[in-house]
């Protein structure tokens, strides 16, 4: 992943400023820029000028960004495009997970489907043997595929010999429905429960323990400090915690600041590009984008923290987060990439008991 220097993030939101203030097109511009981030630049100013009501403007400005990229990264075309189904105003379009298929749609993306394998592979090898009947809490559990693939894998690495409980913790009752359907084909139905509840619900609640709690792309939906107090609340009924999660600095950085503005452009940018690559109807790949992927990004776009729906962190802060809240009685016991390229990563993390 790219970053700014404190330089250029200043020079960024002067710049900014300035366009806004004087109505400069791209092409009137004349600000010094490095030459393989001109494309995050435009994205950056187009996408604050849409947000802020200057559309025509904003438009402009990610149409010319579009003209000039390249190597896979293409959310300025992405965006413009997605402007263009929504009358030029960054919109959600619906609630996030609403329906289930666009969600289900990205985890079939050949990307998606090679880290999860990763994540598997890591967890039977960090994951210690269990000799008592496997408790299982899955934290934003999706369709349940992940959970069966785990559950199915560590009982083939024989880390696990019997299924004693399986918790399915998700917000959205369609995809509850659907993760009890798949996890209730490999154990019996008296053994899964489930709390159709957001994460920031869950940890207080809780009055069993588990062995494992698995949080894949599901804990980044509250700020760090909310993460903190939701953390701690989950420790003292784990043993182990397996995190799976995307690799960008989407929690601190404000509205309308640089440093988001890149990571965004660089993580979903990716992300985008790698659906619509995947072999599927088209119609199929523009709801994953629109319904899932562009609800999340516009919101990091119109939405100041802690209003907004996403707080993805870097994998370092990530490393703070856990060392504060789990430490000294959970070590790190593997930090391992499943996917990396030079703008988007997914990493896997698991600290255990000692």
């Amino acid at each position: 992943m790219l970053f700014l220097s404190s330089l250029e993030k200043a020079q960024w939101s002067e710049y900014a400023r300035d366009i806004a203030r004087r109505d400069l097109a791209s092409d009137d511009f004349r600000g010094d820029i490095r030459a393989n981030l001109l494309p995050a630049f435009r994205f950056y100013v187009g996408a604050m000028l849409t947000s802020t009501g200057q559309h025509k403007l904003g438009k402009q400005w990610i149409t010319s960004g579009a003209l000039i990229e390249d190597m896979g990264q293409f959310f300025n075309a992405f965006l413009s495009a997605f402007l263009e189904r929504h009358e030029g105003r960054l919109q959600m379009p619906e609630t996030v997970f609403a329906d289930p298929r666009p969600y289900l749609h990205f985890t079939t993306v050949p990307v998606m489907q090679k880290s999860r394998a990763s994540l598997l592979r890591q967890c039977g090898h960090t994951i210690p043997k269990i000799n008592h009947p496997f408790r299982l809490m899955d934290i934003g559990c999706g369709d349940g595929a992940l959970t069966a693939a785990l559950l199915n894998h560590l009982k083939a690495m024989g880390k696990i010999s019997a299924i004693g409980e399986v918790l399915l913790v998700d917000p959205s009752p369609a995809m509850l429905t659907l993760a009890e359907e798949t996890v209730g084909k490999m154990i019996p139905s008296e053994r899964i429960k489930t709390l159709n509840q957001r994460i920031e619900q869950v940890a207080g609640k809780l009055n069993d323990s588990f062995d494992m709690a698995l949080c894949s792309l599901s804990y980044h939906h509250m700020p760090y400090e909310q993460k903190v107090v939701n953390l701690r609340e989950l420790k003292p009924w784990i043993d182990h915690l397996v995190l799976f999660e995307l690799d960008a600095n989407h929690d601190f950085p404000e509205l309308h600041s640089p440093e988001l503005a890149i990571s965004l452009y660089q993580s979903y940018g990716r992300m985008i590009d790698f659906v619509f690559a995947h072999d599927a109807p088209i119609e199929v790949a523009q709801a994953c984008v629109d319904r899932f992927l562009m609800n999340e990004a516009v919101s990091l776009l119109t939405q100041r923290r802690g209003e907004r729906n996403d707080y993805h962190m870097l994998c370092t802060q990530w490393h703070v987060l856990l060392e504060q809240v789990l430490g000294p009685e959970f070590l790190r016991l593997c930090d391992c990439p499943c996917h990396a390229d030079e703008n988007f990563s997914l990493f896997m993390i698991h600290y255990g008991k000692g």
